[in-house]
């Protein structure tokens, strides 16, 4: 691989959310004013679209429209990158694919959540993911239960130290993403296992256990994933660490035929 497919968002003055094929894949705030992430497993053949969101709500809630006034100094700006494989994915340094830019003059007034889209012809062939052939879920909220049972086995396997449960669930995502970056597979299965081990070695893993009626479930991509949060909108699957961190599982599932699987 000599080039790595790179999402660059970078905001001031206000938070800011890019979405590819209407996927959540960065987002900024007052802490995190640019995020480059790589984007490899949220691509499609053919036409893909990007979104930049102004003023997104927090994850899983609902948004409520109001007026921003710019100051002349609010900003944000999306851009997906093609540098090569240890350069900087800066705009100067890497081939410009696709470009969203909010600047709005000052005193001018901006109703958020503001939206801007895109489309992209991306040269470069990836496989056909399997989220993109799942099926969407028409209600969402009466998958709460049988998710959050299907979590709880997850988060009781991290409870003991076992990451077979997690491992297992989530084989075609780290599948997938093997095959996105062309990394060894069991060398990444190999080291999600050694990091989990080790934290537990360290202190016991105390995830705290999904419930239905606090489960959030954000559909995304036309409700083929669905993002399972807690309440604060932070991914539901975490735990505390020894000297004060926090390990976070982001799970983006999909329900198929009754069954739940992470594929992101």
């Amino acid at each position: 691989m000599e080039r790595l497919l790179v999402l660059r968002l970078e905001s001031v003055g206000v938070t800011a959310e890019a979405l590819l094929n209407g996927v959540p894949v960065a987002r900024t705030g007052p802490a995190r004013r640019v995020v480059t992430v790589p984007v490899h497993e949220y691509t499609l053949a053919g036409t893909n679209e990007v979104e930049l969101h102004i003023e997104p709500p927090p994850p899983g809630a609902e948004a409520a429209t109001q007026p921003l006034l710019s100051d002349g100094q609010q900003a944000a700006s999306l851009r997906l990158l093609l540098p090569r494989i240890g350069q900087v994915a800066h705009p100067a340094h890497a081939r410009t694919l696709a470009e969203l830019d909010w600047a709005p003059p000052a005193d001018a007034v901006t109703e958020v959540p503001h939206v801007m889209t895109g489309r992209v012809e991306l040269p470069i062939a990836f496989p056909r993911w399997r989220w993109l052939d799942a099926p969407p879920a028409e209600d969402p909220a009466a998958l709460r239960a049988p998710v959050a049972k299907f979590l709880q086995g997850l988060a009781l396997g991290l409870a003991r130290g076992d990451p077979e449960p997690l491992v297992q669930a989530a084989r075609l995502r780290f599948e997938e993403l093997a095959q996105a970056y062309q990394h060894v597979l069991a060398d990444d299965v190999g080291r999600f296992r050694l990091r989990i081990q080790r934290w537990h070695a360290e202190q016991p893993l105390k995830p705290v256990m999904p419930k239905a009626d606090t489960l959030l479930l954000r559909p995304l991509a036309g409700g083929r994933l669905l993002e399972c949060l807690a309440p604060d909108g932070e991914p539901v699957l975490a735990s505390p660490l020894a000297g004060g961190g926090r390990a976070v599982w982001p799970l983006r599932v999909a329900a198929i035929e009754s069954r739940f699987y992470v594929l992101r």
